[in-house]
């Protein structure tokens, strides 16, 4: 199912402020769509009222061609899957599954059907049986994922299902719900604040602040060509250096002029506009090459060391104070209180306007 959403706007009663402003959005059938932003962004908002669980203030809402705007819940052909389980106690895996089938008086062979295929597919036959308490917690969290399944809907709605999970659970999970939409087919919305969760599920992303949606795209669309200075800074992890500064003779120049890039003639001919304007630079960790012989090299003490396995990051001070996130495979040697010299993948770097943070090149 397509789920379109055309100048959706929610206001609460007694305040002033809208909660979601113009938000226009098309989530393609069979699209897994992460909607990911901070806490208070309104992304739970917004998959609310895709739910029908929150009225629409202004604006239209479609699936398919359909405007559900005044439809319930229950008529929109949709699964949740909340962030608390929310299972019956009292009940066994099997009831719990096939519960909101039976609430619908289906028949008891198609519910016996439905559960079944769904415990084959979550890996729960052999604790049909079993209560809530008896079974671990990515269990449960299966159990409420079979739940959905059973009533074979059109659209899952996801609200942070993993977050309750510890680290490790949460990977093997993020891994499973992937396998499960191509399994399925289903369109699925799923909400979270966590960019490695959206990073590694998603088909697409919607990121949101403030109640507006900032950039909708792959992720590697996100992650290599962020459209304003919020995106840059929200996705990827270390977070994108920003470094303020003026394009002067064609040349981006730090503000403590301790940084001097020369473009690559791609990004030059974007920069044109701005000589002798301020602008701010973006540059990943893992995009700083090592080496006192390359161009336009800076030089800079490292702080701190974090090992992290595969890759380490150097927390880099220049001579200003000014701290750089620098990654360097793991296996690179490098000591906190040496002075080193880094330069830059000209191709990687990421020009945007300082006054509006929208992106440049």
């Amino acid at each position: 199912m397509e789920v379109t959403l055309r100048n959706i706007g929610k206001k609460y009663e007694g305040r002033e402020k809208f909660t979601l402003k113009g938000v226009n959005l098309k989530i393609e059938n069979q699209d897994f769509c992460v909607i990911l932003g901070p806490s208070g962004c309104g992304k739970t908002t917004l998959l609310r009222m895709i739910a029908g669980l929150n009225s629409i203030t202004e604006g239209d809402l479609y699936f398919d061609e359909k405007r559900v705007n005044k439809t319930s819940p229950k008529d929109r052909d949709i699964a949740m899957v909340f962030q608390s389980y929310a299972l019956y106690p009292h009940m066994s895996v099997y009831e719990n599954m096939g519960f909101s089938l039976l609430m619908r008086k289906e028949n008891k062979k198609i519910i016996h059907q439905r559960v079944m295929e769904a415990a084959k597919l979550l890996e729960l036959t052999d604790y049909l049986y079993s209560k809530p308490s008896d079974i671990s917690g990515g269990q449960r969290q299966r159990v409420a994922l079979g739940r959905a399944i059973v009533r074979k809907p059109k659209v899952f709605l996801m609200d942070e299902p993993l977050s309750n999970l510890d680290a490790k659970l949460r990977e093997h999970m993020r891994v499973e719900l992937v396998r499960l939409h191509k399994t399925l087919g289903s369109t699925t919305v799923y909400v979270t604040h966590d960019q490695t969760e959206a990073m590694t599920m998603a088909t697409k992303i919607v990121l949101m602040n403030d109640g507006k949606i900032q950039q909708v795209g792959k992720p590697e669309e996100l992650y290599n060509k962020p459209a304003n200075l919020f995106v840059a800074k929200f996705i990827g992890s270390p977070t994108m250096n920003i470094i303020d500064g003026k394009i002067k003779n064609k040349k981006f120049v730090s503000k403590d002029e301790i940084i001097k890039v020369t473009p690559s003639k791609e990004d030059e001919e974007f920069l044109k506009d701005y000589e002798g304007k301020e602008v701010c630079l973006g540059i990943r960790a893992e995009r700083f090459e090592s080496g006192g012989q390359l161009g336009d090299a800076f030089e800079c003490r490292i702080d701190v060391v974090e090992m992290l396995g595969k890759e380490k990051i150097l927390y880099a001070r220049l001579k200003s104070g000014f701290e750089l996130m620098i990654s360097v495979p793991g296996h690179y040697e490098y000591e906190e209180g040496e002075n080193h010299f880094f330069g830059y993948n000209t191709k990687a770097l990421h020009f945007f306007d300082k006054k509006t943070g929208k992106r440049i090149n």
